[in-house]
């Protein structure tokens, strides 16, 4: 059975730059950069592919893109390292792949994507990258993943830390990027990706790579991608929540997600936000931060992104 609708929402981070210091020139740069990642996914939906070909390749956009921490726009570890994660999973039977602290491959969501095609969920370490070299991704050098803003940050939180000062800025404390779909044929999909929280412990693991937590999808119900305190959205396995609340308590996406995000993580120190698409192509990006770098687009309608508010 199809749905004649598609739809697409996508996400580069909550708890974004503060408004007070974001400059038009900047946010200007923040919407350009979201409306390629927006028609890099809706191009695979449009020509009738798959979500979960349309989530990978919007996520691949994003981890392109230095703006967002994920990929080259990666942040450091408080070691001066840069570790990340991704996950994929596809609505179709609940298939799922996930790495975790992994630095080398340009784009950590197609090595997500290989894991999701093995008979693993989840893989770490070398033996992550050797998957990824037998498939001939491509492997960036450090250079690369470099960028003078996420090395300013680190220097900066360190610095606060020592002098035993709080970190208020939630731009540093995390940042996330992510896609759902919806896709012609019925299927839903969700793929997430982040280089973590500035000045992170070295081998710490957020929500992003674990699946019902920063990363969700079954066609039954909806998906999900999660951005913000990972701890906390894991330990609410926020994804699905909003899931059950669909499928069990019959709540509508936008009745579950901000439930969720608003009753379930705030409360708890669960800042941030998600991004979440049900089978009937409603989409519902909640944020209980400053705001959400999002944007969404459905068949027969114009894309739209925001910032803020």
């Amino acid at each position: 059975m199809t749905t004649a609708k598609w739809a697409l929402a996508i996400h580069g981070g909550a708890g974004t730059i503060l408004r007070s210091t974001m400059t038009p020139e900047r946010e200007a740069a923040y919407h350009a950069a979201l409306r390629r990642v927006l028609e890099a996914g809706q191009s695979v939906l449009r020509d009738g592919g798959l979500a979960i070909d349309a989530v990978t390749e919007a996520v691949v956009v994003l981890e392109d893109e230095p703006l967002f921490n994920a990929g080259r726009g990666a942040v450091f570890t408080s070691a001066g390292e840069q570790e990340m994660d991704a996950a994929v999973m596809d609505g179709r039977d609940r298939q799922a792949g996930a790495v975790a602290g992994i630095f080398g491959p340009r784009n950590p969501i197609r090595v997500a994507r290989l894991v999701m095609d093995s008979p693993q969920v989840m893989m770490i370490g070398p033996p992550a990258l050797a998957l990824a070299r037998a498939a001939g991704l491509p492997f960036e050098d450090r250079d690369y993943f470099f960028t003078k803003a996420r090395w300013t940050a680190l220097q900066e939180t360190l610095a606060l830390r020592a002098a035993g000062a709080v970190e208020t800025d939630p731009a540093r404390r995390h940042g996330t990027v992510g896609a759902v779909a919806l896709d012609l044929a019925g299927n839903l999909a969700a793929a997430t990706s982040t280089g973590g929280m500035t000045a992170k412990l070295p081998g710490r693991v957020g929500d992003t790579p674990v699946i019902g937590a920063g990363t969700f999808a079954d066609n039954a119900t909806c998906a999900v991608s999660a951005t913000g305190h990972g701890e906390i959205f894991i330990r609410w396995t926020a994804g699905a929540e909003i899931a059950a609340r669909l499928r069990h308590a019959g709540q509508s996406l936008d009745q579950a997600a901000t439930a969720v995000v608003m009753e379930d993580l705030m409360p708890n120190g669960g800042s941030g936000g998600v991004i979440a698409v049900d089978r009937q192509g409603n989409i519902a990006m909640p944020f209980n931060c400053e705001g959400m770098y999002r944007g969404a687009v459905r068949r027969g309608e114009a894309p739209q992104t925001f910032v803020y508010r």
